[in-house]
């Protein structure tokens, strides 16, 4: 699995391209290119890669995250999946399994992407590097999101994880050093 991070928008949301090397099928998460220098960025990675999204995945619907959602829908004639069910998720083009977790709190409709088979799990702005998302906004509340917590702290601990900002980290690191876990 290849992974190529996008650091985009006044909040230095992350966006994420998934693919394998030898296929042309990609799965992005978060569209969050605002402005056309960064949308042209992320077409050019796509394009010098040969790939052709198939998917574009949203882990929850705050403008960081889906600014860049009507250029990929455009560009790619791909229509943004946002308020996923829990369960697997059906990509039959895209070679690896997909599950969908629900972790609301920092919004009611914050889900994770989780694929077993790599243990990577991309959070969105559930888990931070030794934080949180925060839960004062319209849809946050503190209880809700600590128990989505308890629901990835049962993920294997080598597990690696992609969050919606900041950078990279393991289910391991944040059960000992993230004080909300």
């Amino acid at each position: 699995m290849e992974i190529k991070t996008f650091y985009f928008n006044p909040y230095r949301e992350c966006t994420y391209v998934l693919y394998h090397e030898g296929h042309k099928e990609a799965v992005i998460i978060d569209c969050g290119a605002y402005s056309e220098r960064e949308q042209a960025r992320l077409k050019e990675f796509i394009s010098t890669q040969g790939l052709l999204p198939v998917a574009h995945l949203i882990t929850h619907a705050h403008p960081d995250h889906i600014c860049g959602a009507d250029f990929i829908e455009q560009e790619y004639n791909l229509k943004p999946q946002i308020q996923l069910p829990e369960g697997a998720l059906s990509l039959p083009q895209f070679p690896t399994h997909i599950a969908v977790i629900a972790t609301p709190g920092h919004k009611e409709d914050c889900v994770c992407f989780y694929l077993p088979q790599e243990n990577i799990l991309f959070s969105g702005d559930t888990l931070f590097q030794e934080s949180i998302g925060r839960t004062d906004l319209p849809g946050g509340d503190m209880p809700t999101l600590i128990r989505s917590l308890k629901k990835l702290a049962e993920l294997p601990d080598e597990t690696k994880v992609y969050p919606g900002h900041g950078y990279t980290t393991t289910i391991a690191h944040e059960k000992e050093y993230n004080p909300y876990f």
